[in-house]
């Protein structure tokens, strides 16, 4: 092919590339927060042995793509051809989103391994990996326009079908691991219907019914490029855009593009079987980390909060030894903590209600007004990609105060001063009196950040072993910051 003919052709690319599916896609994925808090910016290498500077944007002749693919495609069940469709992939990577193709670097030293492992144990092409480039820009939080969620995008129907479980406090869809383990079964299952590598990634993406469909209308063709024309516009460009990731994730530096620096590598991270629910909260409060930390970690709990059943935790390795070794101190703390919540007279309840959008008012405001996040909001509704409008229904789910039952006796019992009543509601974390029908007095002690059990027995002149068997607690407690302890019994 000449090079004119090739330019022609690239030209025509680029043209049509703004209004590509795919293409704007990844224009999506590229602006989304998560990947900024998980990141950080590339360190640019003082010796470079292409000798670019900083800000340089290299670009090659045809022949040297098709050369770099063939080398690829020497060792890859997968036809890794060179044509305009793939080149003007490989251009919008290499050059309209290289600092996206920075980020998925990094993210690569997190997920990658992992991939590479559950492929291999499935005994299918461990380039498949960079599938997820793709699908999401290794954005485990990424959801579509119809739906489709996580890493793999699976859409509900198949994600249930390969088992992943979708509720209210979980989206397995967005669980990194059983997520790779059904996209390995489904790929695997795509390969025994279609026996090509590349109609599998077709399929993937299409579904196997609108591949055989595509075939059919071919004349019975058998092979991706000629079934090609018959394929919807976002399926078609699909395959040219997996051989342009396989080229630009194995040849960065050819293009001067560096890895953004992961908050964790795979190596560094390590899971934990949780026992009994607990919330996002209560963890940062038992291992002193944040709780962004912890969602970044873990994005399939819905609702800040890991239910019973034995789900996992996932952490850096050195939270989760602490985790393990603390264990039963944590458990004991927060079924404490639960308890002395449990005999208040207020119990916290979950009341869904529903907000009409005002002109100009913002996701964040909205959050702000009913002490949410902006992410609850987007699991909660379905959010499209321009954003939220004049008019629209969201459904809130907002935690409220209510009065819990409380026995006949209690109700005598109440202190009955008003002048009790402001102190107690002016003062909220002091020291609580609530009379009983003995003449000793119940104190609660509301746990702040930093203290320990050994600290508040001498500020009470209560010995620690009482104050164990007061509250329940096992030997050595690791105290959860809001905690109450009773210290009268």
């Amino acid at each position: 092919m000449s090079a004119l003919a090739t330019g022609s052709l690239f030209a025509q690319n680029t043209l049509t590339m703004t209004d590509n599916p795919v293409a704007a896609m990844l224009d999506s994925l590229a602006n989304q927060k998560v990947l900024e808090k998980a990141l950080a910016k590339p360190v640019y290498p003082k010796v470079n042995k292409y000798k670019y500077t900083p800000d340089s944007v290299p670009r090659f002749e045809d022949f040297v793509y098709e050369s770099r693919l063939a080398k690829l495609d020497a060792n890859s069940p997968f036809d890794l051809v060179y044509n305009p469709h793939v080149k003007g992939f490989i251009e919008l990577y290499a050059v309209r989103k290289r600092e996206l193709v920075s980020r998925v670097m990094g993210l690569s030293q997190l997920y990658y391994p992992m991939f590479e492992e559950i492929f291999d144990k499935h005994n299918i092409p461990l380039e498949l990996k960079h599938l997820a480039v793709i699908e999401s820009a290794l954005n485990p939080c990424a959801r579509s326009r119809c739906g489709a969620t996580g890493l793999w995008q699976f859409m509900y129907p198949t994600g249930k079908m390969y088992g992943l479980n979708v509720n209210s406090y979980i989206d397995e869809r967005s669980d990194v691991y059983k997520a790779t383990e059904a996209a390995a079964e489904y790929l695997k299952s795509l390969y025994g219907m279609f026996g090509d590598w590349q109609m599998v990634l077709a399929a993937y993406n299409a579904g196997p019914g609108t591949i055989s469909k595509a075939i059919r209308r071919s004349g019975g063709k058998k092979t991706y490029w000629e079934i090609r024309p018959y394929l919807p516009l976002e399926t078609q460009s699909y395959v040219p855009a997996f051989i342009a990731a396989n080229y630009v994730m194995n040849y960065p530096t050819e293009h001067n593009i560096y890895a953004s620096t992961p908050r964790k590598t795979y190596f560094e991270v390590d899971t934990a079987v949780v026992k009994e629910s607990m919330s996002f909260g209560q963890i940062s409060a038992a291992l002193d980390i944040s709780v962004e930390e912890i969602a970044y970690f873990n994005p399939q709990y819905r609702k800040s909060e890991i239910p019973a059943g034995g789900n996992c935790l996932t952490l850096p390795k050195a939270k989760i030894g602490a985790f393990l070794s603390n264990e039963t101190e944590i458990y004991a703390a927060i079924k404490s903590q639960k308890l002395v919540a449990s005999e208040s007279s207020l119990a916290v309840k979950e009341v869904q209600k529903t907000h009409t959008v005002r002109n100009g008012e913002k996701l964040s405001t909205i959050a702000r007004k009913y002490g949410v996040t902006v992410a609850d909001l987007k699991s909660w509704n379905y959010i499209g990609k321009k954003g939220i409008r004049a008019g629209k229904k969201l459904v809130v789910y907002v935690k409220q105060d209510v009065a819990s039952p409380v026995s006949n006796v209690a109700k005598s019992d109440a202190p009955k001063d008003p002048q009790t009543n402001v102190a107690v509601k002016a003062n909220p974390d002091s020291t609580t009196k609530l009379a009983d029908n003995s003449t000793s007095d119940v104190k609660i002690h509301k746990v702040k950040k930093g203290e320990t059990l050994y600290g508040i027995s001498k500020k009470y002149g209560i010995s620690i072993d009482k104050l164990i068997e007061i509250n329940g607690l096992k030997k050595n407690p690791q105290l959860l910051l809001g905690q109450k302890i009773k210290l009268v019994s």
